[in-house]
């Protein structure tokens, strides 16, 4: 496979971008799948060529710590089939969808068709190859399990009316948005396939991103033009409804009777290679023999008999894997800091690690190295940025505020953040 690749920020699997710890490679998976075997593989080849493996906030892997060796490293993780169907196909790969595709109680329907159908397109195409690589799609089956809060340039939702399915869809933003409107299920990949071939067409070279583009075009002019091309179905009094908190983590049942998927989250997203193969085995011998990740960077075993629940949960904690959502720190989320990250100023991680031991108890809280938020997608409940070595600036969400959210201390160490972190859980005005 040629790897002539246009120049990008982002990695990829055939683009390896260096940071301050080595060159990373990331891993675009399918749905957020991977087959036992290719966990092997890539738990082999971070042995062997690079260092930490780490969970991403889209559901897919990356090695870091990359050495010399890199060429090396993309053969062996393209013989496992890990790789796209052609080098500029690569980008383009930024489908996601629920973690509990096909399995999720509460779906409207199995996105898995319609997905395989849309990245056959995204790669066989060389209009879309012009796409920027981090213009990204989001299917959502009305799954329970679902991260609706990352912006996506389109996003398309399922819904059930009149005992017929619809998908709602949206520009910039996420399923909890006000829709556009709606096209029936069979349209939907038509609709993809209508929306980028519209961006593409109207977008100036710097409007890489869906909001760049309509910063400048009103949303009504550019859904006008859409109709010309498919039907779309008016829709106001349409709501996508979240599901239950922490359904990545522990054990919780299907649609199917008797099975059960279990979730477990690596502390701050990064697994060793023992950690991946461990999960990948215990997935052969009590799942279906695949995993699958999370937007929470954490992994899911599905397919478990639920007499053998027990017995995966303890074999994910014996990997040293956190598996209730009690635990604090299987609720922080922190970048590779400045350890690993030149534009980090902190050890994040480190200091992650710190706040946990000193929290009453878990609190959804995003520690940021620099303003550039690579860590979360969406914005956190709590975030701690980084303004010198051990020193945060802490903001709350507020949804009336751009960015992190509302200013509400400076300069804080962990310690002082941890103690007004506490103070915050114990106020009744919060509970």
């Amino acid at each position: 496979m040629s790897t002539a690749l246009r120049p990008s920020a982002c990695p990829g699997l055939l683009r390896i971008v260096q940071a301050l710890d080595g060159g990373i490679c990331r891993i675009k998976l399918n749905g957020g799948s991977i087959s036992a075997d290719q966990a092997d593989a890539v738990a082999e080849a971070a042995e062997q060529f690079g260092g930490a493996i780490e969970a991403t906030n889209r559901a897919n892997l990356q090695i870091r710590g990359i050495g010399e060796q890199s060429a090396a490293l993309i053969e062996r993780l393209l013989a496992a089939g890990l790789g796209p169907r052609t080098a500029a196909g690569d980008d383009v790969r930024n489908l996601m969808l629920s973690p509990a595709a096909g399995i999720d109680r509460q779906m409207q329907v199995d996105t898995r068709g319609l997905a395989e159908q849309i990245l056959d397109t995204l790669q066989s195409h060389p209009r879309f190859h012009e796409l920027s690589a981090k213009f990204a799609v989001q299917l959502d089956g009305g799954e329970a399990l679902a991260m609706l809060e990352h912006p996506h340039d389109l996003w398309l939702s399922a819904f059930e009316r009149d005992g017929e399915t619809w998908l709602a869809f949206g520009l910039a933003g996420c399923p909890t948005d006000r829709a556009l409107g709606a096209v029936a299920l069979e349209h939907g990949h038509a609709l993809v396939v209508a929306v980028l071939e519209l961006f593409l067409a109207l977008a100036r070279p710097e409007q890489t991103r869906m909001r760049h583009l309509l910063d400048e075009l009103p949303m009504p002019a550019f859904l006008e033009q859409l109709n010309t091309r498919l039907p779309i179905k008016p829709l106001s009094d349409w709501q996508r409804t979240a599901g239950a908190d922490d359904l990545h983590i522990g054990v919780h049942p299907q649609n199917n009777a008797g099975q059960v998927y279990i979730g477990a989250v690596p502390a701050l997203g990064r697994l060793d290679p023992a950690m991946l193969r461990g999960a990948a085995q215990l997935a052969r011998r009590f799942g279906n023999g695949s995993l699958r990740f999370t937007p929470w960077q954490s992994l899911l075993v599905p397919d478990v008999d639920t007499s053998d629940a027990v017995q995966v949960l303890e074999g994910l904690e014996q990997l040293n894997l956190l598996t209730r959502a009690a635990e604090p720190l299987s609720r922080l989320i922190a970048c590779s800091g400045a350890s690993g990250c030149g534009k980090g100023l902190a050890d994040t991680k480190q200091d992650a690690r710190h706040l946990a031991t000193l929290l009453p108890s878990a609190l959804n809280v995003h520690l940021s190295g620099c303003p550039r938020s690579c860590a979360a997608a969406h914005c956190a409940p709590v975030t701690l940025l980084a303004v010198n070595p051990g020193h945060y600036d802490l903001y709350f969400r507020d949804a009336t505020l751009p960015g992190f959210g509302a200013l509400h201390a400076r300069n804080l160490t962990i310690e002082a953040a941890a103690t007004l972190l506490a103070a915050r859980a114990r106020s009744p005005i919060d509970a």
